[in-house]
């Protein structure tokens, strides 16, 4: 148990990549605070911060559960403290919390365009800075950001630019804070996949049920992600840091040759990420 008695906020942890990640530190000793928006069953998506709550701790782990839109500062405040007096600290703050809408420019409602950068930018941003006096007195603390390398190939911004802004905004905050808290010994990172992973999210912005079931067999699993999340954050913080790493990447430097355990419909060919296509 690499990570016993460390104290994990996630964001964004009701559903998907979040609560695989949860679940991983949670089962390896971490304590974890549950940080998302859904308390009560949404119509379209599964999952609420109760039922990922309940799950840890039905295995024995120790986690609570926070009401937390991460576009209302005093909400992530109010999560943060309450994380600190149930845990009396915060060691690693993972930021997965995400909006998505795949669209070209002019099929982008500014509504959408203000919600992905809320969350995905101004979240990510805000969560951290509430989060770092804590790492600041951490022993060994990492921010996890689920968002993709940098890259300002035109190919990755002309079909869906608003999104990519907002997501590329994630990662800009590992290249500018992996800098800035190097030496004060905080390791700041990036995790992507190297595939489509099969979230709830991503299929209830898709409409048609035939696209739908062709894309899921050809994703991965989260867990893949969550395996990789953890052997980032059991790394030396002051030398793990700064980096845009890839789910498949991280793993195979364990030893692992054999992903098909993570494909959703295994054998089948797989859908590769589009940033990284």
């Amino acid at each position: 148990m690499r990570l016993k008695d460390k104290v994990v906020f996630i964001t964004g942890a009701s559903r998907g990549i979040g609560k695989e990640i949860a679940l991983k530190v949670a089962r390896e000793g971490a304590k974890v605070a549950i940080a998302a928006k859904t308390v009560a069953p949404h119509p379209k998506l599964p999952g609420t911060i109760h039922e990922t709550c309940e799950a840890i701790q039905q295995m024995g782990g120790e986690a609570i559960p926070l009401e937390v839109d991460v576009r209302d500062e005093r909400q992530i405040e109010a999560a943060v403290l309450k994380t600190v007096e149930v845990f009396g600290g915060i060691d690693i703050l993972v930021n997965n919390a995400s909006a998505i809408h795949l669209s070209g420019t002019l099929a982008t409602p500014l509504k959408r365009f203000d919600l992905m950068h809320q969350i995905n930018t101004r979240g990510t941003f805000a969560c951290s800075q509430l989060c770092l006096p804590y790492l600041l007195k951490a022993k060994n603390p990492h921010i996890l950001n689920i968002s993709p390398p940098l890259n300002m190939e035109a190919k990755c911004f002309k079909e869906h630019l608003a999104y990519t802004m907002a997501k590329y905004g994630m990662s800009l905050c590992v290249l500018g804070m992996s800098a800035e808290f190097a030496e004060a010994g905080i390791g700041v990172n990036a995790l992507w996949p190297r595939t489509v992973i099969a979230t709830a999210a991503l299929f209830a912005f898709l409409s048609d049920p035939v696209e739908i079931e062709r894309l899921k067999n050809r994703c991965r699993h989260p867990a893949i992600m969550a395996e990789a999340a953890y052997e980032i954050l059991i790394r030396d913080a002051r030398s793990c840091t700064g980096n845009f790493f890839i789910d498949e990447d991280v793993l195979s430097t364990k030893g692992i040759k054999d992903f098909s355990p993570f494909a959703v419909s295994p054998g089948m060919p797989l859908q590769r990420d589009f940033f990284l296509d």
